[in-house]
């Protein structure tokens, strides 16, 4: 019996980020209460910062099915621009 086709894999750090566009604040998180033996008192920043992501790309991904616009989360190579282009229009 035939092997079934394989689709190429991308890497671990890839597949993560694609997925979730707050995947570094997340590491972060984790790293800090490696690094901390996970007494999260100290890692309150880091925690704090990935809900900020996570509720900023929410409100990216609600705006974005309200308007009919595919993929609702933007590519990982889009995203950087989205943000700048939304921190812009927030300060004027």
């Amino acid at each position: 019996m035939p092997e079934p086709e394989e689709r190429p894999k991308r890497p671990a750090h890839q597949k993560d980020s694609f997925k979730n566009p707050c995947f570094k604040e997340q590491a972060m998180s984790f790293k800090c209460l490696d690094e901390n033996n996970f007494n999260k008192e100290k890692c309150t920043k880091f925690f704090q910062n990935y809900k900020n992501c996570q509720d900023f790309w929410s409100k990216i991904r609600n705006e974005r099915r309200r308007q009919g616009i595919e993929p609702y989360l933007p590519f990982p190579e889009d995203r950087e621009k989205i943000k700048s282009e939304y921190m812009k229009n927030r300060q004027s």
